[in-house]
């Protein structure tokens, strides 16, 4: 963050100054207080199990400057009528005051954190980049990443999520982006919106908050996102496997390991480009954030060696690792909705050709009245793939197994558990050395602890 006074900041969120006017912030702002630093501003937030302003003497007594607070704590603070609405402002007053930062925002219904994770490591290699670990992507997320820029930032880059009509239009309000980047409108959360063509409102707030000379980058394979570009005064840039994509791909393949490789097609020219990501659903990302970095400036060679060199940052996406005895475990635990599940089980059955694959997975959360139908479509997609191995975690993903028992022709065996611990004892009767083990599911399923439990296995 840049340095603040303190009354600048009280200016900026329309605070009540407790402390000396000239008090400098100049450390990070921080809402947990076992992070606080000298010079830190600590924004006590108040959650369902924790009030932010009982850690606030903490904060102060690790060094940070002053708190942002709802009430006066005893030390140097600005207290305001709603802490998380104050983040806000203070997010974007800094950028205000950043005239040089080119801000690219990414939304979708899936792929966002990835593809901003490969737009980050993209625009490193033209300057100073600030882009978040994991998906801070709400109300709380984005305002603490556009406060972790400062004087060097070139390029700030934000992942914008929705759980309703008007959350993006909120989110771009703090950081008006330059370019905005819209992946794809799915099913996810489609039991909070309603329908794909509601999620297609919320998430087109995006580029209607492009300015004229921004650049609006939309996916040409997907009829609900390009026809976005009637919604925005930007220019249009396209990208996707469509001919008519400006930015797209040819010569696709895969590897044994579901590793893409393919030729970057762009109208400065062509590039080959090897990712080390996994899963063909990895290409379209990559195209994204090929669109993003041409539209900050990037040549067609440097974008290619970029996303060859790119690797996985963010934690519990597409994570492959090799166990001593062979067996390959896919932890994509992070999150889940139909069609990352279908992606990421495509990509299991192309890495298990002739070996034995498993799927464990869990609920597919915010599905509304479509949940059972489309946890059974899933469980039918595994049947059809030709997987060993059906592992269903939780009561809310029994329809899974229903699925999967539809489909005659599947040899394959089902087991459905209570939680995590009865899933790694399935597994460990089951599994053999050369084995593939997927693991997804939604975050409340917590699935990750089974990819962490078979690597502790091999650890052993």
């Amino acid at each position: 963050m840049i340095p603040l006074p303190l009354s600048t900041i009280a200016e900026i969120t329309g605070g009540a100054l407790h402390g000396p006017p000239d008090a400098m912030v100049s450390g990070p702002v921080v809402i947990d207080s076992r992070a606080a630093a000298p010079g830190a501003l600590f924004a006590a937030l108040k959650g369902e199990r924790a009030d932010g302003h009982d850690f606030a003497a903490g904060a102060l007594a690790a060094g940070a400057a002053a708190v942002l607070a709802q009430r006066p704590v005893e030390g140097p603070c600005v207290v305001v009528p709603d802490v998380q609405e104050a983040l806000g402002r203070l997010a974007g007053g800094v950028l205000e005051r950043l005239p040089d930062v080119t801000v690219i925002a990414v939304t979708g219904s899936a792929g966002k954190t990835s593809t901003k994770d490969l737009i980050g490591q993209l625009a490193g290699r033209a300057g100073p980049v600030v882009y978040p670990p994991g998906s801070f992507n709400n109300e709380i997320g984005l305002p603490l990443t556009v406060l972790r820029a400062d004087a060097e930032t070139r390029t700030l880059v934000l992942e914008m999520g929705a759980r309703g009509i008007g959350h993006i239009a909120y989110l771009t309000g703090i950081a008006r982006p330059d370019v905005g980047v819209v992946l794809n409108v799915g099913t996810a959360h489609v039991g909070e919106f309603g329908s794909r063509e509601n999620i297609a409102r919320a998430k087109g707030e995006i580029v209607e908050a492009l300015p004229p000379g921004g650049t609006a980058v939309l996916n040409a394979d997907d009829p609900l996102v390009a026809a976005m570009a009637s919604r925005t005064r930007a220019e249009v840039v396209t990208f996707g496997r469509a001919p008519d994509a400006l930015v797209r791909a040819t010569d696709e393949t895969l590897d044994e390991r579901g590793r893409a490789a393919f030729t970057l097609v762009t109208p400065e020219g062509t590039a080959p480009v090897a990712l080390r990501l996994h899963g063909s659903h990895a290409v379209p990302n990559a195209l994204a954030a090929a669109a993003a970095a041409r539209a900050a400036g990037l040549a067609p060679d440097a974008i290619a060696a970029g996303l060859s060199e790119a690797v996985p940052v963010s934690r519990w996406r597409m994570e492959v690792t090799e166990r001593a005895d062979g067996v390959t475990v896919v932890n994509d635990a992070y999150n889940a909705n139909p069609d990352s599940t279908r992606a990421a089980l495509d990509v299991l059955a192309h890495m298990a050709r002739g070996r034995r694959a498993f799927a464990v997975l869990g609920e597919m959360a915010e599905l509304g009245a479509s949940s059972v139908a489309e946890h059974a479509k899933i469980g039918q997609h595994v049947a059809r793939s030709g997987i060993a191995g059906l592992v269903v975690v939780g009561a809310n993903a029994a329809a899974m197994a229903e699925g999967a028992g539809q489909v005659a022709s599947w040899t394959g065996e089902c087991v459905q558990v209570d939680d995590v611990g009865a899933a790694v004892a399935a597994l460990s009767e089951r599994l053999a050395p050369q084995d593939v083990v997927l693991v997804k599911g939604s975050r409340v399923a917590g699935l990750e602890r089974v990819a962490e439990a078979l690597l502790a296995e091999d650890a052993r």
